[in-house]
């Protein structure tokens, strides 16, 4: 015949196999709580670099030049200059007004 097993022994033999199973359980939680928490703090840091872009000021445009209307006016200058009517200093101080 075949003897049954004790119940006590059958208790020791399911606390380690639960005692076991509970200690994986554990490792793996922490393992993932780890993971988690790395995952978190990258997508921080790129979130702060995406703000620290979007604050950043945008390039200065590059000069167009004189408008018509201040080629106009240069123009004038010009032939005021060309009459003998302005100096050639006179001229410049009136050209750099014009063109701030």
């Amino acid at each position: 015949m075949m003897m049954r097993r004790r119940p006590i022994a059958r208790m020791a033999t399911t606390a380690v196999v639960v005692g076991g199973a509970a200690s994986v359980g554990a490792a793996h939680g922490q393992k993932k709580a780890a993971e988690q928490q790395q995952a978190a703090q990258q997508q921080a840091a790129q979130q702060q670099a995406y703000e620290q872009q979007a604050a950043a000021p945008p390039p200065a445009a590059p000069s167009v030049g004189p408008t018509p209307d201040q080629i106009e006016q240069l123009k004038q200058l010009a032939a005021l200059k060309d009459q003998g009517i302005l100096t050639e200093a006179e001229f410049d101080a009136q050209k750099a007004k014009i063109l701030g």
